[in-house]
């Protein structure tokens, strides 16, 4: 009996091994830590009839904004790491990272915090309604976002786009007018502070 429990144990043991996550979270805006949120590790596996999930690990980022997080793990099984984003949150880089078969993994998370912009636009110099005008809104630090931006918009185009709720941090802005055919093009920067409220006015 003694010898099957050993046998038992090491059967136990070798489904498992040792994982080291190092999970970081920062502010996509300013690249400063986020310290002291929450964070959960998760795991799943395939039942006979359903899917099963078990929390293996939570706590709370340190004063960096990171914690290392070491573990005996099952093998046949899939995890996912989550951090609970900081109040007031526009951006999410991810809301879950799956290490797979890693035995370190680093699990970096991106948030930014929300700002106001307030876009006018004036075509003070209009032609008529051959004029065109398209625009074109994006996070520097995210290319992928989806930002802000339309295409053509013809005419003596005028608009105000009041205190809308967007990621803070840096943005690039471009824009093109068409006038008698011929088509200039304009870029700037801007940057949008946390809580902050950015009128940012085009006359064209």
């Amino acid at each position: 009996m003694k010898y099957l429990f050993i046998i038992s144990l090491l059967l136990f043991v070798s489904c498992k091994k040792e994982r080291t996550f190092h999970i970081t979270a920062k502010n996509a805006a300013t690249g400063e830590p986020y310290p002291g949120l929450s964070f959960e590790i998760q795991r799943s596996w395939s039942g006979a009839f359903e899917n099963h999930y078990k929390s293996v690990g939570s706590g709370f980022l340190d004063e960096n904004g990171e914690v290392y997080f070491t573990k005996r793990l099952h093998k046949n099984s899939s995890y996912s790491i989550s951090v609970a984003p900081p109040p007031n949150t526009c951006y999410i880089s991810d809301t879950n990272l799956h290490p797979g078969d890693e035995t370190n993994f680093k699990a970096e998370f991106e948030f930014a915090e929300c700002a106001y912009r307030t876009l006018r636009i004036n075509n003070i110099n209009c032609l008529g309604a051959n004029d065109l005008f398209d625009l074109n809104m994006e996070l520097l630090y995210d290319r992928n976002y989806t930002a802000f931006g339309f295409s053509e918009k013809p005419g003596c185009y005028s608009n105000e786009f009041s205190n809308e709720k967007v990621p803070s941090g840096k943005w690039f802005v471009e824009w093109w007018v068409t006038r008698s055919g011929i088509t200039d093009y304009f870029t700037d920067t801007i940057e949008l502070v946390e809580n902050g409220l950015f009128l940012y006015e085009i006359n064209y």
